[in-house]
């Protein structure tokens, strides 16, 4: 499907359920810069006439490469001390997809499931399977102390020792899924792409995968919808977020700021979950909603300049779905974000 060309428009998170007093001064300067410089380089590659699968890949890789997330470097460690990786990326023009899960030597998830998507006849790979692809591909393999921090391990012996007491898990960041990155792009020729990395769940056992790397979970693009999920992701999966947000854009001429507050808002919390999301339409309007305390979130539109959230009393515009469309007018290309 080919549409006119637009204003290119890029939006970010680093994953939300962020609490306010966890984040020192320096912490919070640190993400904001990090968030600010995955925005520029993303929206380089639009303002260069890239696809917006050029964007959406150029934007993930410096997020996994910074510790602050749970991506790549920085990721999260399993209940055996691993770190297990998952990503995917989504070409809404064409809806080709590629993904990859538990790997733990692939230095970009979001690069090797790049390659899943143009090098491959498949969507998803898994473990050592995925790894001997990308050394078929030249893709390098790292030593997995690359992803080691000591503040991911130091949270791993915090739930091992809650988990030998019998104890819940006292932190939300560690008891649930926080801190995944994730993109979706708008560029010039009217095409849509969305992906999101992730290092799962700390303390997650038996090859444990959330909705990350599952197309139309926490991962969907096609001509109308992009979006990025980030939370909790048995119940994304259980609600096939991201599809179902998309779906409501695409079918049904939902406006997207109230599609996705009805699924990340309504229906995941219903169910017991949480966390956040990012959208995008055809036009350019943005949905950013989420259900936790915060979320980190960034975001350039038409504009070229780069903006910046993470708690939940900073404005980005969308906090107040619009109110429901009349039977009269459905259509959402007048919203702005």
């Amino acid at each position: 499907m080919s549409h006119a060309a637009v204003p290119p428009v890029l939006v970010i998170h680093g994953g939300a359920g962020v609490i306010k007093h966890d984040l020192t001064p320096a912490k919070e300067k640190a993400i904001r810069a990090a968030m600010t410089k995955a925005l520029q380089s993303g929206y380089a590659e639009l303002k260069a006439g890239k696809s917006a699968v050029d964007a959406v890949s150029a934007a993930i890789v410096v997020l996994e490469d910074d510790p602050d997330f749970n991506a790549g470097k920085g990721a999260v460690f399993t209940h055996d001390g691993r770190n297990e990786l998952d990503a995917a990326i989504m070409d809404g023009d064409s809806r080709r997809a590629g993904a990859v899960a538990g790997v733990e030597r692939i230095r970009n998830p979001i690069l090797l499931a790049r390659a899943v998507m143009e090098k491959t006849p498949y969507v998803m790979l898994s473990g050592t399977g995925a790894e001997a692809f990308a050394q078929s591909i030249g893709m390098p393999l790292v030593d997995p102390s690359w992803f080691r921090t000591e503040e991911r391990w130091q949270q791993l012996q915090k739930a091992l020792r809650e988990d030998a007491a019998g104890k819940r898990h006292e932190s939300e960041e560690t008891a649930k899924h926080f801190g995944t990155v994730g993109a979706v792009a708008l560029d010039a020729q009217g095409h849509l792409a969305a992906g999101t990395s992730t290092g799962g769940m700390v303390d997650k056992r038996w090859g444990r995968i959330g909705d990350s790397p599952i197309i139309g979970a926490g991962t969907y693009a096609n001509s109308d919808c992009a979006v990025s999920g980030t939370g909790w992701g048995e119940y994304y999966i259980r609600t096939v977020a991201a599809h179902a947000i998309c779906m409501q854009v695409s079918q049904m001429r939902v406006p997207i700021k109230r599609a996705a507050a009805v699924v990340i808002n309504q229906e995941i919390p219903a169910l017991g979950g949480n966390g956040g999301a990012i959208a995008l339409d055809v036009h350019g309007n943005i949905a950013i909603p989420f259900n936790t305390d915060g979320m980190y979130r960034g975001w350039i539109d038409a504009s070229g300049v780069p903006h910046v959230a993470i708690y939940g009393d900073e404005d980005d515009g969308s906090s107040a779905p619009p109110a429901p469309a009349s039977a009269a007018s459905t259509d959402d290309a007048g919203e702005q974000p």
